[in-house]
């Protein structure tokens, strides 16, 4: 249950919206104006005593040593305190960025040739290999990674694994081919985190009816049965897929997207290259290549995750360091009691330390 502000209070906007699970006990908040009240009525009442006295000493011992404001300061931490013990007493929650829980993270990253375009230094393909690399290192240890290396078709390069080393020798390994299926890349991504599910074998069936020649309107072989779950639902497990292209062959990647949303993966995805469609040369030959942003997006936005492009080497890096961290920490609905009541306990000892110091006694 959260609690609402009254609309004349006007809680700042950029502010988060403060919640509480017992937010009937902030009426004891009523209380403190209270007490104001009736310490001012004790200190008026203390001076009307203290003027029936002769000595002016002894005055001076009924209003306390020192400056004014050292008598009022003890009263107003002590206040402080119960407010803090009462905020804590209706069971404050608040977004707090908590590390996640997210144990395998597939990168898919796209090796067709024209990864070797350099338009972006020194070319497409080594800077997401340098990104890649230094994402691996921004990532907890106990986070596994698994690579996917994807063109005309997909394999995997890397299991997960939580060898860094083998890791970056899968992706120093990549070989440059002709295609793009960003489809299957999804497809080989998900079959990798469920190995048991039988998503590899209905790929690989697909491709297989295909090459024979066999109508594709007939149904596919029978998968497992499984229910599917809310997209982005599945905190263990992220797929971030890096493609420069369009998809020119195999899965369509909205259906591969929808396959991720009904397990409840997140399909990060990342655009690299052009965007507007530019004919690159190099080596003696030269090939068309357009970025389909449009479907980029639409597969991070089905499986409830996000769609980056990066125009530059150092967008890309960019991209992966925001990509560590969202992964490795999320902001959680936490309840923050235990905050508020060290804040009231310290208030109290400092309020009663201050008092034993300058007037021997507590308060």
């Amino acid at each position: 249950m959260n609690f609402t502000w009254p609309a004349f209070l006007k809680w700042p906007a950029a502010l988060p919206q403060p919640g509480f699970l017992w937010p009937q006990f902030l009426w004891l908040l009523l209380l403190l104006p209270l007490l104001v009240l009736l310490y001012l009525w004790l200190q008026r009442r203390k001076q009307k005593l203290a003027v029936r006295y002769a000595s002016l000493a002894i005055v001076k011992e009924a209003m306390g040593k020192g400056p004014g404001w050292r008598r009022h300061l003890p009263p107003l931490l002590l206040l402080g305190a119960l407010g803090a013990m009462l905020l804590a007493s209706a069971r404050p929650v608040a977004l707090v960025a908590l590390p996640s829980n997210q144990q395998t993270i597939i990168l898919a990253m796209d090796v067709s040739g024209s990864m070797r375009a350099a338009d972006v230094e020194p070319n497409r393909l080594v800077a997401a290999q340098n990104a890649a690399k230094a994402f691996l290192k921004d990532l907890p240890r106990d986070v596994k990674v698994g690579i996917v290396a994807f063109a005309g078709s997909a394999q995997v390069a890397q299991l997960p694994t939580l060898n860094r080393e083998d890791l970056v020798t899968a992706i120093d390994r990549f070989q440059l081919q002709r295609a793009t299926a960003t489809g299957n890349a999804i497809v080989i991504s998900l079959a990798t985190l469920f190995p048991n599910a039988g998503i590899e074998l209905q790929q690989l069936s697909f491709d297989r009816m295909r090459g024979m020649g066999r109508s594709l309107d007939q149904p596919p072989p029978k998968q497992a049965e499984f229910i599917p779950v809310p997209p982005g639902s599945y905190t263990s497990a992220a797929i971030i897929m890096l493609t420069d292209g369009q998809r020119t062959t195999g899965v369509d990647p909205l259906d591969a997207a929808k396959m991720a949303a009904d397990r409840g993966v997140k399909v990060y995805t990342v655009g690299v290259g052009t965007v507007d469609g530019e004919t690159i040369g190099f080596e003696g030959w030269s090939m068309r290549v357009r970025l389909d942003e449009e479907t980029l997006k639409d597969v991070a936005q089905r499986t409830a995750a996000e769609y980056y492009y990066a125009g530059t080497a150092q967008d890309l890096k960019k991209v992966y360091e925001n990509l560590s961290s969202r992964l490795t920490l999320e902001k959680k609905e936490t309840e923050i009691s235990a905050l508020f009541a060290l804040a009231g306990a310290l208030l109290a000892l400092l309020a009663a330390g201050l008092s034993m110091l300058w007037f021997n006694r507590i308060l």
